[in-house]
């Protein structure tokens, strides 16, 4: 077989592309700071089950990703960016080669299941999920895991109990990883569309298998929880309650939040939409069956999510997947009849790819303007970036023209990668807050003293993920805790610093530095913000 034909292998080249190249980029997000922070505690303070962050109990995420984080800093080291991101590298990459192993079992074609995958690993929040070190990836890549083997317990695959046991423990994976987020967003809908359009096998052994598969879930689900619950029953209520409460008054947002779901493919906004008009569709797609499973899967996805009141943008991420496979089936429907189809359907398809090939094309002015000539390091990179987004843009346009629709999708792909292989590299290096000063900064101000360092009322995880270990934190969430030096160092926010005088009222306060951790000059989030104070009894009264 050609490598052109081998389609998996093509798709797993892609996923290296996409997921792994230049995963240093960006710098670390709030989100990541948190998971990076608890996974070097395991290391450094031992605390691969009681898991904590900042040196206090952080039981709100269970441990797997983390764990996964933790071994991948031991054998690439801590500081390595590459390493603490490649775990959600590698989920992204094997929820995109389940997506096209999901597809092929449902319809038998390898070039539709490849236009899913495709679509799948260059989906905005997939991407993004992918090379970020957060959570998400981890529970529902487990999960699109699981529900291929479940695929084949529904069809009565031969060895349906060892798929049972396999998908249960990934079942278990994904709980593991996040809680029962993906069972309910993405499991859930799922076993409702399957229901709907296939209907289950009324054969009573498969009860076994699933009996099986339930089991092993519960087991594997429930064994870091009900440990620490057993040997840490305070922590563990108080923030069950916490956490409880949140769902109920946190980021409460209205049902119809998430209809704009479509945005968050990104590149495939249009083409996503219109694979949602059934009326359309359905007399055009190849496997009519399968098509109307993954649109049920995808709109019974959006709706359980918007059942629950707390609501973000990035809870949209499993509803990428079946969506994908949805999608797919349009663009399967574009390689077909592109250049048959009358010329209403024809402008939707200009339309959007034309708007990529004209960002392309406008990209090398666009960039002169923004750069506005200072480009420093960044020149080549954007030289290079430049180059290849205005020649992707002319092929798109030359055969969108020549109604080659195949070449304008793969292009579509190249557009992306080649931003991820030639732009990430600018990412650092643009709008660099000529304030920045590292939380590391404390350390000149000891003069090889042993001055105790603490924080005030509230820890930032970026601050604590750059100074390396805990900084304990003095309000205990009813008062503030006075430390037993004479004299110590704070951190304070502007804001808090104006209780300083009240709390200290026995020490002499003065203001030594300034934290500026916001890596952009052009945003300032507080929360980076901190005022280092040097407090002494000594010299109150001087």
């Amino acid at each position: 077989m050609k490598l052109r034909d081998n389609y998996l292998l093509l798709l797993i080249f892609i996923c290296l592309a996409i997921f792994f190249v230049n995963l240093p980029a960006l710098p670390v997000n709030i989100m990541e700071a948190r998971n990076f922070v608890t996974a070097r505690e395991m290391i450094n303070l031992d605390h691969w089950i009681f898991t904590s962050l900042n040196n206090e109990p952080r039981y709100e995420k269970p441990p797997l990703p983390t764990w996964l984080t933790a071994i991948s800093m031991l054998i690439f080291g801590m500081k390595s960016l590459f390493a603490l991101r490649l775990p959600a590298a590698i989920m992204g990459s094997l929820t995109v080669i389940f997506i096209y192993k999901i597809g092929l079992d449902l319809t038998k074609n390898r070039k539709y299941s490849f236009i899913a995958g495709l679509i799948a690993s260059t989906s905005f929040y997939i991407l993004y999920s992918g090379r970020d070190g957060q959570w998400d990836i981890h529970t529902h890549a487990y999960m699109v895991m699981a529900i291929y083997g479940i695929l084949k317990i529904f069809r009565g695959e031969r060895s349906r109990y060892l798929y049972a046991l396999i998908s249960g423990v990934l079942m278990g994976f994904s709980f593991l990883s996040k809680g029962p987020v993906s069972m309910y967003a993405l499991l859930l809908p799922f076993l409702i569309a399957y229901a709907v359009v296939f209907r289950f096998n009324s054969n009573k052994s498969l009860w076994k298998p699933i009996t099986i598969m339930v089991f092993s879930a519960i087991l594997v689900s429930a064994s870091w929880s009900l440990y620490v619950y057993l040997f840490d029953t305070n922590a563990v209520s108080r923030i069950t309650e916490k956490e409880t409460g949140r769902w109920l008054d946190y980021n409460v947002r209205p049902f119809y939040y998430y209809w704009s779901f479509v945005i968050q493919s990104g590149l495939w906004t249009i083409p996503s939409f219109v694979a949602l008009l059934y009326p359309y569709l359905k007399d055009k797609v190849f496997n009519k069956k399968g098509y109307q499973f993954t649109l049920l899967w995808t709109l019974a996805s959006v709706i359980l999510l918007s059942l629950i009141p707390e609501k973000k943008s990035r809870y949209l991420l499993p509803v990428l997947i079946p969506m994908a496979l949805n999608t797919g089936f349009y663009i399967e429907y574009l390689f077909r009849r592109f250049d048959f189809m009358q010329r209403k359907e024809k402008w939707v398809v200009h339309f959007n790819f034309g708007l990529i090939a004209l960002i392309g094309i406008l990209f090398p002015v666009g960039g002169l303007i923004y750069f506005n000539g200072q480009f420093g390091e960044t020149l080549p990179w954007f030289i290079l970036t430049s180059i290849c987004l205005f020649c992707i843009g002319v092929l798109m346009i030359f055969y969108l023209n020549k109604l080659r629709f195949k070449a304008v999708f793969y292009l579509s792909i190249w557009f992306i990668i080649s931003i991820i292989f030639f732009g990430f590299p600018m990412a650092n290096k643009v709008e660099v807050n000529p304030n920045f000063t590292s939380v590391k900064k404390v350390d000149e101000y000891r003069n090889n003293e042993t001055i105790a360092l603490y924080e005030f009322s509230s820890f930032t995880p970026e601050i604590i993920w750059e100074y390396g270990k805990p900084i304990k934190r003095l309000w205990t969430g009813k008062t503030y805790e006075i430390p037993k030096e004479d004299k110590f160092l704070l951190l304070s926010t502007v804001q808090q610093s104006k209780k300083l005088d009240s709390v200290f009222a026995d020490y002499s306060i003065e203001k030594i530095e300034e934290i500026d951790m916001n890596p952009v000059g052009n945003k300032h989030k507080e929360r980076l913000y901190r005022d280092l104070y040097l407090l002494s009894k000594e010299n109150k009264n001087d």
